[in-house]
């Protein structure tokens, strides 16, 4: 094992140290009483301790995404022109949405406390027609890559 990876390792068994402890120490102070300050207290500190594991990820991931890209940009490439191809179903999607507001029995209460609005039903509606594109496309290729091959 080189170096990185010896520091790396060291790293994660400290993350997963202080997880543990955290987590054990919430278990142990949890209450019925809902405003007992100790238990109030383990939980916003585990959830502060989630929050920055979360944002690391994050940095990560995208970290590591760019640092791939910038060394191999022709096994980028693929990975680019899979999010310009998402890019242009949402596009396409958004456009032939509707923000025509619900008309269905009960719709109406959520209309009445600002829940449903035209842009909420508009990116609704995006998210379901950019689902259907997605599912023709996948049925089209799977009938296509079926009929291929018994042709050949």
């Amino acid at each position: 094992m080189n170096k990185t990876g010896k520091y790396v390792s060291i790293f994660m068994w400290v993350i997963i140290v202080v997880t543990v402890i955290l987590a054990i120490s919430l278990t142990v102070n949890i209450s019925d009483n809902k405003q007992d300050p100790a238990m109030n207290s383990w939980v916003s500190t585990n959830l502060s301790w989630t929050y920055i594991l979360m944002i690391f990820s994050v940095i990560a991931v995208v970290g590591f995404a760019i640092f791939q890209m910038a060394t191999n940009f022709d096994a980028a490439k693929k990975g680019l022109m899979s999010l310009g191809f998402m890019g242009v179903v949402v596009l396409v999607a958004y456009m032939m949405a509707s923000d025509t507001m619900p008309t269905f029995f009960g719709a109406q209460r959520f209309i009445d406390n600002g829940t449903v609005t035209p842009t909420v039903m508009k990116w609704v509606d995006t998210g379901l027609i950019a689902t259907y594109i997605v599912l023709g496309i996948s049925v089209v290729s799977i009938v296509y890559a079926s009929l291929s091959r018994l042709l050949k």
